[in-house]
């Protein structure tokens, strides 16, 4: 835990203090642009690349320890796509800006939490969860398709495809103040079941004899784990594979435990979502790659090599 937090804070300072010669060159030609820059920019960017980042973690984790899948993600279940339905709906078709973006884009997550509790039903079944959100995904991301075929303009258009690869550049602070309550208190949420999922991983039978509201315990996960989804994809657009890889390279460290793997989930989440905001930033072509398409690049093979070793 110890060295998650330096290395993240390490790539924190980083990113915020980015082309640092450049930086001071600025400050000394014009002090009030380069505060501006620094505090209006730089600084929502890094910590919405933390608190995603570690939202993302913290997710994943919970939603391998709920489903006991190691494939399993935050978006598994569907509020990814329903959110990105949401703020694409909020942002361009009824005309609204950063706020109306975050609130369609939490709304669109708990729609589609409310679909899958219609679908499954409180008392469903991990396979059952699975399938409604299998069915979920699907409908939201057919109809985000259909969003994106209505659009009012071209320029509309090719505004919201930019925003859905995932991005963390030109991010202000109304993004950070309407994000952060929500993704932290999300994350809390989840960090107090640590003790409940460490027993689920006995057996829902085990669990629910040593004391344990299964039933209960599910539908809190999956809420918090849906609401904070839709508030990273609200602000960030989608960004995928953050969520699966960390708790696989976290768990090692905690014995295989499920539930204390939460914490340092949301810790190396934090940093590497930090870390490839980096890199995207590196000068390697003529604009910026979007983050969510650098983090499907990287996360790509890592989830082939899951699979394979799943076999």
């Amino acid at each position: 835990m110890v060295f998650l937090a330096v290395v993240t804070a390490l790539l924190a300072a980083v990113s915020l203090l980015w082309a640092p010669g450049e930086l001071l060159a600025l400050s000394a030609r014009a002090p009030d642009l380069a505060r501006t820059i620094m505090f209006e920019l730089r600084l929502p960017r890094t910590l919405l690349g933390l608190l995603i980042g570690g939202g993302l973690g913290i997710g994943g984790a919970a939603m391998q320890a709920l489903l006991r899948n190691p494939l399993a993600s935050p978006d598994v279940l569907g509020p990814s796509t329903g959110a990105a339905l949401g703020a694409v709906i909020a942002g361009y078709f009824l005309g609204g800006g950063v706020v109306a973006m975050e609130i369609g884009g939490i709304g669109g997550a708990m729609l589609a939490l409310a679909l899958l509790v219609a679908l499954a039903g409180r008392g469903a079944g991990t396979a059952t969860l699975i399938l409604a959100g299998v069915a979920i995904s699907a409908l939201a991301g057919a109809s985000v398709n259909l969003a994106l075929s209505l659009a009012p303009s071209p320029y509309a258009l090719y505004d919201v495809m930019f925003w859905l690869m995932g991005s963390l550049a030109d991010r202000s602070l109304p993004q950070l103040l309407m994000t952060a309550p929500v993704m932290l208190a999300a994350g809390a949420v989840l960090a107090a079941q640590r003790g409940r999922l460490d027993t689920l991983a006995l057996g829902e039978d085990v669990a629910a004899s040593l004391g344990v509201d299964v039933a209960r315990l599910r539908w809190t996960v999956i809420i918090a784990v849906g609401v904070m989804t839709g508030a990273a994809v609200a602000a960030a657009g989608s960004i995928g594979f953050v969520g699966l890889i960390v708790p696989h390279l976290v768990r090692p460290f905690v014995a295989g435990r499920p539930g204390a793997a939460l914490l340092p989930s949301a810790l190396a989440g934090a940093a590497l979502l930090s870390a490839a905001d980096i890199m995207v930033r590196l000068p390697l072509a003529d604009q910026e790659i979007k983050l969510g398409v650098f983090t499907a690049l990287a996360g790509a093979p890592f989830f082939l090599w899951l699979v394979v070793r799943s076999r």
